[in-house]
């Protein structure tokens, strides 16, 4: 199953013990859902788990049953044609039959509680969200442009801060940012599907952190060797000149143990010398090594 999928099993997970929340669920998915007109009800959903909320959440709501129910094949279709029954939906939430577009009516969504069911409801039937692991997306999307912009206003006042779009005459509401999509499943009654979003996102910030961490080793130990290498050389252009030679002894040892050692480390080298000195003291000597090779 999908991380989608995995979210709205959890968000069905959850009793509905009053009747306006049931009836605030209802309302968001009617709005989002793929048909809500005076003549008909029709929900298609692909989740099992929403499948079975749906005739529950009805029967609370509106003491309705579904006048088709899925046949058991393909996605889950449920739809109302029955008058009377598409008469107390609109009653419930004082809807205008005659009107052009449909609208959020607030006046069903006073109570904190039934805000969060309303936009419980949204997501069942119009929502989808990525999974954390591969990025952070999380949407709401409807063809009722109307809908989708008094939603964002609502959103907005839940201190939720969307964003929206157009696309392909839908209207989308949508986050992108990973501690805005688990305050919004959170709000909605999914906080396990939130605390999975806050630990792919630590566990990205921690791959990100090691693969910084490695790639700057490499690259310190790059310099390293390079720096050994032109050390070396220079040693051995000192030699070839028979320079080196007639160089004070501490720089002869330095110029000995280098050659000897060159894939050593400053601080193990600098171990080395007898007596041992300290890593800044070494890296002086060879220092000043690769400057005399200079010198003509």
């Amino acid at each position: 199953m999908s991380f989608a999928g995995d979210v709205k099993t959890e968000l069905c997970r959850g009793n509905v013990s009053r009747k306006c929340c049931a009836q605030a669920e209802c309302y968001g998915i009617l709005l989002y859902c793929n048909t809500f007109s005076p003549t008909e009800v029709r929900i298609i959903t692909e989740s099992d788990a929403l499948a079975q909320r749906l005739p529950l959440l009805f029967k609370k709501a509106f003491k309705l049953t579904f006048d088709r129910l899925p046949d058991g094949e393909g996605k889950h279709i449920f739809s109302i044609t029955d008058s009377k029954k598409l008469g107390v939906i609109q009653q419930a939430f004082g809807g205008d039959p005659g009107a052009l577009a449909l609208h959020i009516n607030f006046g069903v969504l006073e109570e904190s509680c039934c805000r969060a069911a309303f936009l419980r409801g949204a997501f069942l039937a119009g929502g989808s969200v990525t999974d954390p692991l591969k990025g952070y997306h999380l949407e709401l999307s409807t063809s009722h442009l109307s809908v989708s912009r008094e939603m964002l206003a609502l959103m907005r006042d839940m201190n939720l801060e969307p964003k929206d779009a157009k696309r392909k005459g839908n209207a989308v509401i949508y986050f992108k940012q990973s501690d805005r999509i688990e305050d919004f499943l959170t709000t909605i009654g999914a906080p396990l599907s939130a605390m999975e979003v806050m630990n792919a996102k630590l566990e990205k910030n921690l791959r990100g952190s090691v693969n910084r961490r490695v790639n700057c080793d490499a690259a310190n130990m790059d310099k390293v060797v390079e720096a050994a290498m032109a050390q070396v050389e220079a040693i051995r252009k000192l030699e070839e000149s028979g320079r080196l030679a007639a160089l004070p002894d501490k720089l002869k040892e330095t110029a000995s143990l280098r050659l000897s050692h060159p894939e050593d480390t400053l601080a193990q080298l600098a171990k080395l010398c007898d007596p041992p000195i300290t890593k800044s003291a070494l890296n002086h000597r060879l220092r000043k090594l690769v400057e005399l090779s200079r010198e003509e």
